[in-house]
């Protein structure tokens, strides 16, 4: 997975050029960053990992069993929290690229996001004297999970770039374990995943909720533990160094090409400009903001350029991000109504057949990394093997054929329920449509790498919150669409299409829905894809 120190030593300087470590001005490469820093930060992503999905894995559970809310309701609340999660990176993106830098960011972050979870265990012990669930506990029970969305928030898109910091970008060694990193970090929060789903599940379906948050609170004092623990080994950006805000340097160049839109090529360039702006390939793309070059720098325009062409990417993989938010509503309430018996008086939770998207990534993402990536860096001679943007596209394709197979198995088991209301359909039917998504997903693990190497070296932490976003969008759609379709399919007396009795209603018509609208999303993609210029051609 790494690279010898030996050898990083007979090829690379000594010195990086746009980083410091926490005791010197320069970084020495033997002695800071570089794996030895990312394993560890990838240590540290497990065990928030595991605190993250151990809490919100089985949330559907909690909210329609104790908290005694529909499936409708209960979902729709899911994939608002989820959304909330995913979208506040944006937040927390622009502080810490703007003022406390991504260290302090995670620090803090970190600080709340474990204070949300205590508060969560606390919720669960509150004590319900009715049928009906105590109107405090759900206060505190919202309060908390929406003070653990800011904290993961903060938390998410810095430790992800952090760790991607590690690694010289200048040179192509580390531009390739740089790749590699994220493979790993993927891999790591994969087994941690696992790990949870397993125990967490069990616990607090089987034995007792308060348990079940208690043990991810823990996780994370782990995670903080660790972080701090590596302190005097990382890399720290200085590419801020010396220049204006890069919000501000963006929103210039924006407002100086509105303000000179009326005036001609002439009156903008002198020579030396236009030559300077006709060397970049990405600058045949969005020629108007060429016009702010009268009063920006060739490299602001550049800049501005990067960040727009990131927007039809972003938008065009939305609908992955609503088929997403099935794969821990739906589908588990898909498997609730099936037959989970394994063994003599054993059930298997519902919640549980999520370990397949995770088991499916823990055993394909080395296959990917060390067999699939050589193989295809051989013929294309590509540091990661395929472009970002070709691993993006295999994997919203998957995506669809996920749906497509979930819609056909709830087909059948509704047929095989409104044939014989006592026959169950067993549950491991389910698992085809649980294993092609996390080989969607290792595929889009292109996603987070795409938004960290495309955007300007001083907004990668907004850079990894694009990429959050993605889904927090995505979550919010899901939301919305779950509560439209379901006010309108159940008027004028009919069954909801998401009915508390999933036998009477027809979550296959939404499953074929998605699918239709995530081709829909897959050719809109490919069309921007074809097109796109990469900031750094010489590397991918």
């Amino acid at each position: 997975m790494a690279i010898a120190d030996d050898e990083l030593e007979c090829i690379l300087p000594p010195v990086t050029t746009d980083s410091v470590s926490s005791m010197d001005k320069s970084t020495v490469r033997l002695s800071s960053g570089g794996w030895k820093s990312a394993r560890l930060i990838i240590g540290v992503e497990m065990a928030e990992q595991f605190a993250f999905y151990g809490v919100s894995a089985n949330l559907i559970t909690y909210l329609t069993g104790p908290l005694g809310e529909s499936t409708a309701s209960a979902a729709a609340n899911v994939n608002a929290w989820n959304g909330t999660v995913s979208f506040l990176p944006l937040l927390w993106g622009f502080i810490a690229d703007s003022f406390l830098g991504r260290f302090r960011t995670i620090i803090i972050a970190s600080s709340l996001y474990i204070l949300g979870l205590g508060l969560l265990s606390f919720s669960a012990m509150t004590p319900s004297n009715t049928k009906d669930s105590n109107p405090l506990q759900v206060i505190l029970f919202f309060c908390s999970m929406y003070l653990i969305a800011i904290g993961q928030g903060g938390y998410k898109p810095c430790i992800t770039a952090f760790g991607a910091d590690q690694f010289d970008g200048n040179d192509l060694k580390e531009v390739k374990a740089k790749s590699s990193y994220f493979n790993w970090l993927m891999f790591g929060s994969c087994v941690s995943i696992l790990s949870t789903r397993l125990v967490s599940s069990y616990i607090q379906e089987d034995l007792s909720w308060s348990l079940g948050f208690g043990i991810p609170s823990l996780s994370m004092l782990l995670a903080l533990f660790l972080f701090l623990l590596g302190t005097k080994t990382y890399r720290f950006s200085t590419t801020r160094e010396g220049k204006k805000n890069p919000f501000a340097r963006i929103s210039r160049v924006f407002m100086e090409a509105l303000k000179n839109r009326r005036r001609s090529d002439l009156d903008i360039y002198n020579p030396n400009e236009t030559l300077l702006l006709l060397s970049h390939q990405s600058s045949k793309q969005f020629r108007f903001l060429d016009k702010a070059a009268i009063s920006c720098t060739i490299a602001e325009v550049e800049e501005a350029k990067a960040v727009l062409k990131l927007v039809p990417i972003w938008m065009t993989c939305l609908v992955y991000a609503i088929v997403c938010a099935q794969s821990h509503t739906f589908f588990t309430k898909q498997g609730a109504t099936m037959d989970r018996l394994m063994l003599p008086g054993v059930l298997v939770p519902a919640a549980t057949l999520q370990c397949f998207i995770s088991l499916t990534m823990v055993i394909f993402i080395p296959i990917y990394d060390r067999i699939f990536v050589p193989i295809a860096r051989s013929f294309t001679q590509k540091p990661s093997g395929i472009t970002m943007l070709q691993r993006v596209g295999t994997g919203i394709f998957l995506s669809v054929l996920s749906m497509v197979v979930a819609a056909l198995v709830e087909t059948k088991r509704l047929q095989t329920a409104r044939d014989d209301v006592t026959i169950l359909m067993s549950v491991w039917w389910l698992v085809p449509q649980y294993v092609i998504y996390g080989v969607a997903d290792v595929f889009m693990v292109g996603l987070q790498e795409f938004f960290y190497d495309q955007v300007p070296s001083e907004l990668r932490s907004i850079g990894m919150a694009l990429n959050l976003s993605i889904y927090g969008v995505g979550n919010f759609l899901s939301s919305i669409m779950i509560s439209v379709i379901d006010k309108v399919t159940s008027q004028s007396g009919h069954t909801s299409w998401f009915d508390n009795d999933l036998n009477h209603g027809h979550l296959d018509y939404f499953y074929w829905l998605l699918a239709c609208l995530n081709f829909i999303g897959l050719a809109s993609y490919l069309w921007f894809a074809k097109s796109y210029v990469y900031n750094r051609p010489n590397t991918f």
